[in-house]
């Protein structure tokens, strides 16, 4: 009997040690990875035999992009022109910019158009909202306005009260002939209740999830998540921003306490890039066909004067192009970078970037929370601001809540606000959107309030830095080394 029970463990072992071996290859010849990734991957099924493995099972697939995310032409043409005739025109020099100062941000304007096929357009108005109260309020009246149709992409989406107060306003939108189409993140919203859409889906709106959890509650797909936050209202309106649907993103967290956090409402010709790109995500959850997409192109002649993109980026994406967008805004910043994210964990190409804006003179600070919702990120975050302190970027912590916005400002006129991390999970793993503004008034508006917000931060000094214990310094080496896969 012994001797079975040995033999079914060699068994085991064997076929374990073939399938590393399997995944090695695959690593090394066909997923292309960074070289970091890649190296801290194979210590992973060399060392960690079986428990490796399983790893690699739930964080570690790559995704196929040709198969994944192959897209109909039918569908996308009537936005893709737009972006054609605007890209030949761009590239020619033939296109008359309205304002000078855009001219000024014509190499990041035209690396977006090429790298994201990210429209640039310059009749736009924009609202920022700092907090959950301004931010739903605002959505649930825009909401209530609908006459022809809403759709809602968010990655957490819970069904508490906050939650229940937007099914209940889709749900009356429906029964008064509205479409409502609603797409969420199959592990943001797992908290959701098993029949909190049953009223929307028979007054005839539509619910979609995107990679949806194998059995509920449970997810073996771990990277590779819907981070986008999206609500287009008739195409006259659009939300986006960093704001999910739940409680505590008013502040009724008892573990977060109040939430600080930014969100925009677009008004103007640059919705359409977020109407493509719900379309597009919305495709892929439910494999159905959108239609005529001009029908969902507003023609009303907006009067704004504020130049936006919308980029997205993913691991469907051919270049990360919110990640190119932030790298290229540091590296042409003449005067001040600041930033506002609640993960700070940059590539080698960012991390260089701040560093040598530091050393440049240039008035660089990072805000990131002080109360950490994953500790292995946060312990991550703080392994990399030593370095940057000795070249002058200033650091700070913000002490009245959990601090979410994700943004960043160039000098006085560019901005980018939206779903995306200062980390590599939201470079590379996950689905993002970000809309970067062109125009001095919002980035004033925005920087005012991260002025604002320092009256309730701590500054991380280089002294106190040093001052870390060496308990806390191994935690952050080890986060590091775990920091491409977190």
């Amino acid at each position: 009997m012994m001797e079975y029970i040995v033999e079914g463990y060699l068994w085991v072992f064997k076929n374990i040690l073939w399938l590393n071996i399997l995944f090695g290859v695959l690593l090394v010849f066909f997923e292309r990875r960074n070289p970091t990734s890649t190296w801290l991957w194979l210590m992973a099924l060399t060392f960690l035999p079986g428990i490796g493995f399983i790893l690699y099972l739930f964080i570690g697939q790559d995704l196929s992009k040709k198969k994944m995310f192959r897209l109909k032409e039918e569908e996308d043409r009537c936005f893709r022109n737009i972006v054609l005739v605007q890209e030949k025109e761009m590239m020619k020099d033939e296109y008359n910019f309205s304002n000078p100062n855009f001219i000024k941000h014509e190499d990041l304007i035209k690396m977006h158009l090429m790298n994201s096929e990210s429209f640039f357009s310059e009749d736009n108005h924009v609202d920022l909202y700092f907090s959950g109260e301004e931010k739903f309020e605002a959505l649930l009246e825009s909401m209530s306005n609908a006459k022809k149709y809403i759709h809602m992409q968010y990655y957490i989406f819970k069904s508490d009260n906050i939650g229940m107060k937007i099914i209940n306003m889709l749900t009356k939108k429906a029964r008064e002939g509205v479409e409502v189409k609603v797409l969420f993140d199959g592990m943001g919203g797992r908290k959701l209740a098993k029949n909190c859409f049953n009223d929307l889906k028979a007054a005839g709106g539509e619910v979609a999830v995107f990679f949806p959890p194998f059995v509920p509650l449970i997810s073996l797909r771990i990277n590779y998540r819907n981070h986008r936050k999206i609500c287009i209202i008739d195409g006259e309106e659009a939300y986006v921003g960093g704001f999910n649907i739940g409680d505590e993103y008013l502040g009724l967290s008892k573990k977060f306490g109040y939430w600080r956090d930014t969100h925009i409402k677009i008004r103007g010709s640059a919705i359409a890039g977020l109407q493509w790109r719900f379309f597009l995500d919305w495709r892929f959850a439910t494999n159905k066909d959108t239609g005529n997409c001009d029908v969902y192109l507003s023609e009303n002649k907006y009067t704004g004067h504020m130049g936006i993109q919308i980029v997205s980026s993913g691991p469907d994406s051919k270049w990360p192009s919110i990640k190119d967008g932030y790298l290229k805004m540091i590296s042409n910043a003449k005067e001040k970078v600041y930033i506002q994210t609640p993960y700070f964990i940059p590539d080698d190409s960012i991390f260089e970037a701040l560093k040598l804006a530091g050393l440049s003179g240039l008035d660089v600070r990072v805000m990131i929370p002080c109360k950490p919702d994953h500790p292995f990120v946060y312990w991550a975050s703080m392994s990399y601001i030593g370095e940057l302190l000795l070249a002058g970027v200033k650091f700070y912590t913000y002490e009245r809540g959990f601090l979410h916005s994700k943004v960043v400002l160039m000098d006085d006129f560019v901005s980018s606000v939206g779903t995306a991390n200062l980390d590599i999970r939201s470079f590379k793993l996950n689905f993002e959107v970000n809309a970067f503004i062109y125009d001095e008034n919002i980035n004033l508006g925005m920087t005012e309030q991260f002025i604002e917000d320092l009256n309730y931060c701590k500054e991380i000094t280089i002294e106190e830095y040093n001052k870390r214990s060496k308990i806390v310094k191994i935690k952050e080496s080890f986060s590091r080394l775990l920091s491409p896969i977190l």
